[in-house]
């Protein structure tokens, strides 16, 4: 049967929509490797703030940026992010640069120093390509602790792959080793430094933060499989069905030890704050090497809130950004009283 011209078109135009209607259902069907095919039908929680309830509303960004066009994006972002920070937790932010790379110097506004013998170090997120936060994980810390941060401006993958931002940071950390004593600095942002320092027997710091990291770039975690950079919106490429990105690995063996600290010899690390979110897809490569600092018997604690997704607290008008923010501080402010 052959329809006129206009009926045809309107019938597919009506087959698109209804293809394109979300389905009303779950399902879940496991094939014969076990894989699932799922259907979930996931609404906004109640469980979090109205504030972290509008940020799950919002649809994906631009998606398929080139790298360029991503780091022009992230640094306008990270640049109002900061403006933002500096009027909720004031500080005074200057450009240094120690042995011979560039930091952000983050200072409390205290006019005589709380903690004048104390440093933190700040390894920025960004998945080592660009810069999504050098403003926005020291500004509020400095302004909480009342502690200088020092957040390294590293080398930047492709262009500098592994182990560039951890050399960096190194020579960053083997320079205030000069001023500070090791137990009165606090080191966050990666554990791959710490791996490293260990490796060269130089004194560890007092205190590590782990917050949405990973511990293993050998493998695909179950996390990675669900949720995208902001959770369930956005496409997701099929776990398994991709290359392995190298940019920042680069020639290296995934399994290498101070690439992925889950095959590092993890005795002795200093105490350890880990925190992620539900919906963070490095939520498994973080409780992961939580799991493996204990085994290794270090004081490592774990916080996951609830439903939000990677790296929330970039966005400090959440009440969950201010909660996290304090449990960040205290932590630090805990170890090095030590």
């Amino acid at each position: 049967m052959r329809f006129p011209r206009h009926l045809a078109a309107v019938l597919a135009f009506t087959a698109t929509l209804c293809a394109q209607q979300p389905p009303q259902t779950n399902s879940s069907i496991l094939d014969a490797n076990g894989t699932a095919h799922v259907t979930r039908v996931i609404p906004v929680p109640n469980t979090i703030s109205p504030e972290a309830q509008a940020t799950l509303r919002r649809p994906a960004g631009a998606e398929n940026q080139t790298l360029a066009e991503r780091r022009t994006s992230t640094d306008a972002w990270q640049t109002h992010a900061g403006e933002v920070s500096l009027k909720a937790y004031p500080v005074k932010i200057e450009s240094l640069t120690i042995a011979g790379v560039p930091v952000r110097n983050v200072l409390p506004l205290d006019e005589t120093p709380q903690h004048p013998d104390r440093v933190l170090i700040n390894v920025h997120g960004g998945g080592f390509n660009s810069d999504s936060g050098s403003f926005t994980e020291s500004i509020p810390i400095a302004n909480l602790t009342h502690t200088r941060v020092v957040s390294v401006l590293y080398r930047l993958a492709p262009e500098h792959p592994f182990p560039a931002a951890v050399d960096d940071t190194i020579a960053v950390y083997r320079d205030l080793l000069k001023t500070y004593k090791p137990s009165h600095i606090a080191l966050y942002g990666t554990a791959e430094v710490a791996v490293r320092l260990k490796q060269l027997n130089l004194p560890l710091p007092g205190a590590l933060g782990i917050f949405a990291g990973t511990g293993d770039f050998s493998q695909t975690a179950d996390s990675q499989a669900m949720y995208a950079l902001h959770g369930l919106t956005g496409s997701l490429p099929v776990a398994g069905t991709q290359p392995r990105n190298t940019e920042y690995t680069g020639t290296t063996d995934p399994k290498d030890p101070v690439l992925s600290p889950l095959y590092a010899d993890l005795h002795g690390m200093p105490p350890t704050l880990f925190l992620t979110s539900g919906r963070d897809s490095q939520l498994s490569g973080t409780i992961i090497l939580h799991r493996a600092f204990l085994r290794s018997g270090v004081s490592a604690q774990l916080i996951v809130f609830e439903a939000l997704t990677h790296a929330f607290w970039n966005d400090v008008s959440l009440p969950e950004t201010k909660e996290a923010y304090a449990y960040m501080a205290d932590f630090f402010s805990q170890q090095l009283n030590h």
